[in-house]
């Protein structure tokens, strides 16, 4: 029987790898675009309580209390569960390193005006039933009453793509490094009241692969694959990494390098202003709500607003050169 040598296996896994993962399409529009669907401007954002979200503080799952098992997670990369509080309300349990960043980013997003789900960081809670025990550092979801979380949407493929609200959203994941820009990650959710408006919401959620670097290694950035993206939750990593690394006329290149690179090529720099016109009214009691709401310790919350406020800062500066 005749082996492969070491070198002839690493480029048939190369080829096959190459061929199972392709570069992702260009972005293109489809269907009919209600803004509203994907975004509002909020204007109640003083009024927003960004410690509690979008849920408030009545639907927020109470601490230390027990929960009955329901179900395994079985989608993702983190260990987790569906539960039943004692009210009968169904969560989604997310265990791991994401369950605090993807707490905070959604808080900012709700911030910016982008719909998000009800969600809660939880330290510690006992588990009944299946795997039964005290668990800690959770992210807790569950819907509202008046959504009904239906399909996925994509990044390449929505209504919303020539839109600058859309574009503003990849920025957003760009000043929080989320390199988990997949559709799986994304929902459609229907208004359970026929009369409301709009009729959908359309939300980027699971956005746990935050606050962390997004810098692909070079290897699975070439294949296009999912591989080794970045890190999650990590503020050294967080400050370590750029925003705006170029400006040739609209053009934007960013500390960026991953498998959403055609994504990411679209954004034009009138798109970073706009996102970062967003943020740079979101107060600093709010900011420091974002980050309670994901129980951050106080400087470690700091160091991660400091530097959020020097990317809206790079970012707002397009608009200077722009006039210039």
């Amino acid at each position: 029987m005749r082996f492969l040598t070491p070198i002839r296996a690493t480029v048939i896994v190369i080829a096959v790898l190459a061929c199972t993962y392709a570069p992702q399409p260009e972005p293109r529009a489809g269907g009919a675009a209600d803004i509203a669907e994907l975004w509002q401007e909020p204007t109640d954002l003083l009024q927003r309580d960004l410690r509690n979200g979008p849920g408030g503080a009545a639907l927020a799952p109470p601490e230390d209390a027990s929960f009955e098992f329901v179900a395994f997670k079985t989608t993702g990369t983190n260990p987790g569960y569906d539960v039943k509080d004692a009210s009968g309300r169904v969560w989604s349990v997310k265990l791991g390193i994401e369950a605090q960043s993807e707490v905070t980013a959604s808080r900012i997003l709700w911030a910016m005006g982008y719909p998000q789900p009800a969600v809660y960081f939880v330290p510690k809670f006992t588990l009944t039933g299946t795997d039964a025990g005290v668990k800690e550092h959770a992210r807790f979801r569950t819907d509202l009453p008046q959504w009904r979380a239906g399909g996925e949407w994509s990044w390449y493929e929505n209504p919303f793509v020539n839109t600058q609200q859309f574009r503003g959203l990849i920025v957003a994941q760009l000043v929080l490094n989320n390199w988990d820009m997949k559709t799986t990650n994304n929902r459609i959710y229907d208004a359970t009241d026929p009369a409301a408006v709009p009729r959908h919401q359309f939300m980027v959620r699971d956005v746990g692969a935050s606050l962390g670097h997004s810098r692909q290694n070079r290897f699975f950035a070439m294949l296009g694959t999912r591989g080794n993206q970045g890190s999650k939750n990590n503020v050294d990593d967080f400050e370590q990494q750029g925003f705006i690394e170029k400006v040739e006329g609209n053009r934007v290149r960013f500390d960026y390098r991953g498998m959403n690179q055609a994504l990411v090529d679209t954004v034009t720099a009138p798109d970073v202003v706009w996102a970062c016109e967003q943020l740079a009214k979101i107060p600093d009691s709010q900011w420091r709500a974002a980050f309670e709401a994901g129980w951050y310790p106080q400087p470690e919350a700091d160091r991660y607003i400091r530097k959020i406020k020097a990317k809206i800062a790079q970012g707002l500066a397009l608009k200077t050169a722009a006039t210039r």
